[in-house]
């Protein structure tokens, strides 16, 4: 798929619906400004209500923004309608037509394009091979699995070759282990036909999974951007670190500060914390502990007493209170060490480089 890859951008973007009940007007989506890399693969995550999925219609032209303009590869496009844009959507729902085989779903939008026949054949063989149904040409949609159904919405969508490939939760129809197969599928094809990618899941590991980058969304508003592993270790805020993954919120005071480096108070013990940001000596603070950054021991930074011990095969499961906190304990590969029951006392035990301070 040799063609120009195209970068998305929205400034100061906004919607706003009214609400049926109140007839009071609110944002959807608010003062969203975004910069997305010609062929990356950037998700839209958050709970529902959040303005992902109304985001990632207005890039479509399904949605026009009352505020803002919006840019495809430079080009503004608010004033553009959906078949003109260069964009295309693969749907929740897949949105096949049924009296239609394999091929002629495929090609339907190269035929409205008024292609030759020899193109649109070899177009279609092309992709068909890309998305793994090469051989199934002729086969009826009803005669398909949810995977190979997926996979015929995401080569319509691919046979038109176009700027910026759009993804509306596509795999929530489907079952957890198909949803998994088909996630690395849908990165294998955008990586290998160099295209720009918008997703929008509100599964967190569905993102962590395939993503460059990773918006996550609350209320109409960023909360915050980043790489996976960036959002994962340095959120900005509670609701971030408790959307990614599991996360354990210790409040505490900053005892002390020398330079970057920190001590925080948390019920009276003292934990070493790298980074300090701009609190202050005295200030309050909140410190994220993953739990699969934290083990028990019989002595260390946080006393406690477990409340919970729950063998998972491949890790041990704890809760564990420390003062009126709960913390939560991933502890892998569990077979040759100490085991802690309900009941006992034991020390939460962490490396500082593990602690994120909000």
């Amino acid at each position: 798929m040799e063609k120009e890859k195209k970068g998305v951008r929205l400034e100061h973007v906004s919607k706003i619906y009214r609400d049926p009940k109140t007839k009071k007007e609110f944002y959807a989506v608010h003062d969203t400004s975004l910069d997305i890399k010609p062929g990356s693969f950037v998700t839209l995550l958050g709970p529902s209500g959040c303005g992902k999925t109304t985001t990632l219609r207005m890039i479509a032209g399904f949605e026009s923004p009352d505020e803002g303009e919006i840019y495809l590869g430079g080009e503004p496009i608010n004033a553009l309608t959906p078949n003109k844009r260069d964009t295309a959507m693969v749907f929740q729902s897949y949105a096949l037509l049924p009296h239609y085989n394999i091929f002629d779903n495929v090609a339907y939008g190269l035929k409205l394009r008024k292609l030759d026949k020899a193109t649109i054949r070899q177009k279609v063989t092309d992709i068909l091979t890309l998305v793994g149904l090469e051989g199934m040409e002729g086969r009826m949609t009803n005669q398909l699995s949810g995977g190979q159904q997926q996979r015929v919405a995401l080569a319509r969508a691919l046979v038109l070759e176009p700027g910026v490939l759009l993804f509306d939760e596509p795999l929530s129809n489907l079952d957890a282990k198909l949803r998994v197969q088909m996630r690395t599928e849908i990165r294998r094809i955008q990586q290998e036909a160099g295209i720009t990618a918008i997703y929008v899941t509100h599964d967190q590991s569905e993102a962590m999974a395939i993503s460059d980058e990773i918006i996550i969304m609350e209320k109409g508003v960023v909360a915050q951007i980043g790489s996976p592993q960036e959002i994962y270790y340095h959120p900005k805020n509670e609701f971030v670190a408790d959307f990614i993954g599991e996360a354990n919120f210790l409040k505490g005071t900053l005892a002390e500060r020398t330079g970057a480096h920190g001590i925080a108070d948390i019920g009276g013990s003292k934990v070493d914390v790298r980074e300090v940001g701009h609190l202050n000596v005295g200030d309050p603070c909140e410190l994220v502990l993953r739990p699969e950054a934290a083990v028990l021991a019989d002595e260390g930074q946080l006393p406690g007493k477990v409340i919970l011990s729950c063998f998972m095969g491949s890790y041990q499961n704890y809760h564990v209170m420390v003062g009126d906190t709960l913390v939560k304990i991933t502890d892998f590969n569990p077979k040759n060490k100490k085991i802690y029951n309900v009941g006992d006392t034991a020390f939460v035990v962490f490396d500082p480089e593990n602690v994120h301070i909000l």
